[in-house]
């Protein structure tokens, strides 16, 4: 598919999630369900702001997708893959929106998403079978433990991702840059339908940061930000273990290193404390930013230095062996930690 081609399918897909959005969102309101209300704890939106973030995007994906199909004539033709990915995330959106109406418990969500992950696995074969050559000493085979550690891993980005969704923007926003950075680094967004997927999660963010209008807001709800997270996971495994793709498994590592450093920190420090590792609390990196930031500032203080992060790795990728890149890694979750969590104020800057 060539650049412009892309470009058009992007401003398709944009167009149609503004739409849904849009059209969901007064749905909502007007029948006053799946609402999220202030309540100066946690939640500082001004108003009252509908949960349809995630399924707005699910829908343009599904109406755009059908749009690239037969345009392209690929009826029929739809990679096995791509199908049982779209098929498992219409089982999520409707799974998870049980969450954001009845806040189901903490085992019942892991559960979901197990089955979730488990099934794109035995329908599809795709699994994370190396690491890669982390020490360099060879490539590290997982063998039997490829299955139940890329369960691991797809349930770990989903909530890390779902952690994040914390301000407006940052799930999605993270989301839709780490998918750029992958699919045009890899090449996927050239022969997928990849595009269609950014391009909603656009469309969401243009509601979600009030670009289109101050009252017209919208939120991911718990059902989005899996949405989100569950996408970024399965795109991320599909790069790093295709031969077709020269992108390794630690590079994409890098790509997701905030939401995934965040995840494990704050759920090391909560246990340390002798708290629930799921409780909500203001203890993200997003939230330690905002002690001295806007909200805004701190939604484009992660994402240019998410966007530096990609493209060092990509240049540690094309230019230097894999353990190097490891190597670096460490030190970079190592700074990280210092300074979300050892470091009592954070500067201003």
């Amino acid at each position: 598919m060539e650049l412009n081609i892309i470009i058009d399918y992007l401003i398709i897909s944009i167009i149609a999630s503004m739409a849904i959005n849009n059209v969901l969102r007064n749905i909502a309101q007007y029948n006053s369900m799946l609402i999220d209300l202030p309540d100066r704890s946690r939640k500082f939106h001004k108003r009252a702001t509908p949960l349809t973030g995630g399924i707005s995007i699910l829908l343009a994906i599904l109406i755009t997708g059908r749009i690239y199909i037969d345009f392209n004539d690929l009826i029929g033709y739809v990679p096995l893959f791509t199908y049982h990915l779209v098929l498992s995330s219409i089982m999520l959106v409707f799974s998870f929106l049980l969450d954001d109406v009845y806040k189901l418990k903490p085992i019942t969500r892991i559960l979901i998403q197990c089955f979730l992950a488990l099934y794109v696995i035995i329908s599809t074969d795709v699994t994370i079978g190396t690491l890669g050559n982390l020490f360099g000493l060879g490539e590290i085979n997982l063998g039997i433990l490829d299955i139940p550690f890329t369960i691991f891993c797809v349930v770990g980005l989903m909530n890390a991702f779902n952690m994040i969704d914390g301000i407006n923007g940052l799930c999605a926003g993270y989301g839709m840059l780490s998918l750029l950075l992958m699919g045009f680094y890899s090449g996927l967004i050239y022969d997928s339908m990849l595009i269609l997927v950014i391009g909603s999660m656009v469309g969401f963010i243009l509601f979600n940061l009030k670009v289109i209008g101050e009252k017209r807001g919208v939120f991911l709800g718990d059902h989005g930000s899996n949405l989100v997270g569950f996408y970024v996971a399965w795109s991320s495994i599909y790069i790093a273990q295709n031969p077709a793709y020269d992108v390794n498994p630690i590079t994409i590592l890098w790509f997701l290193a905030i939401p995934i450093l965040d995840c494990i920190g704050l759920i090391y420090s909560r246990i340390m404390e002798g708290k629930n590792w799921s409780t909500a609390g203001r203890d993200h990196i997003h939230h330690k930013l905002m002690d001295h930031f806007s909200s805004e500032k701190t939604l484009l203080i992660i994402l240019v230095v998410s966007f530096f992060i990609g493209i060092f790795s990509i240049f540690l990728n094309n230019n230097y062996q894999e353990y190097i890149s490891f190597i670096l890694f460490t030190f970079f979750a190592s700074a990280y930690y210092l300074f979300a969590y050892y470091k009592n104020k954070i500067p201003y800057v």
